[in-house]
């Protein structure tokens, strides 16, 4: 299948009845807005979930889209709304739900040894409960900015903040970071 043009010709498309469309926006970004989505809640069914209410939220409102922000603002948008609104519904959810999910990032294979697999795992562990035990502003930028890769401008588009906040958001979130992991050194 041919694309179908940039993401605002898809819009654009979409808004006139073409039923393929929506699908090719969607194609195009439901891996970056899972990404998003799992480094924010922490949990894959839960980033599934606001995954799939993303591009609902999107569809159902494809006619509010202005044309102000490109579309992978506008997406990112309201998938950081979603999962914002999943969190609150669960009262923001504790330090758990990252240790719950499997941790698949370190390869097992025979070159490492299980003791430097388990210290790689325990790392991986202490950096995922240090982003998830920042508070949700300060964890959306940091997600967005060193998990999804999103410029300092894409990032305040989608949140509709100043570029001069979402530095400064970085900056204190990276201490924060720092200051945690730095801890979880000291114990060990």
């Amino acid at each position: 299948m041919e694309t179908l043009g940039t993401d605002e010709i898809i819009v654009e498309r979409a808004l006139t009845g073409d039923a393929d469309a929506f699908g090719e926006l969607v194609r195009r970004w439901e891996r970056r807005i899972f990404a998003l989505a799992y480094g924010m809640l922490g949990r894959e069914e839960d980033a599934r979930d606001a995954t799939q209410e993303t591009f609902l939220a999107a569809f159902r409102n494809l006619r509010g889209f202005r044309g102000d922000a490109k579309v992978s603002s506008w997406l990112h948008r309201i998938a950081v709304n979603q999962c914002i609104s999943r969190q609150r519904r669960a009262k923001v959810r504790s330090e758990s739900a990252l240790d719950d999910e499997q941790d698949n990032s370190f390869a097992t294979s025979l070159s490492y040894s299980p003791a430097h697999v388990a210290e790689g795992r325990q790392e991986t562990a202490a950096v995922r409960r240090a982003i998830n035990s920042l508070p949700i502003e300060l964890r959306q930028v940091v997600v967005m900015k060193e998990f999804e890769e999103l410029t300092f401008r894409e990032i305040a588009d989608a949140l509709d903040l100043p570029l001069s906040t979402v530095k400064s958001r970085l900056y204190t979130a990276m201490k924060q970071l720092q200051l945690r992991l730095q801890k979880f050194e000291s114990r060990n």
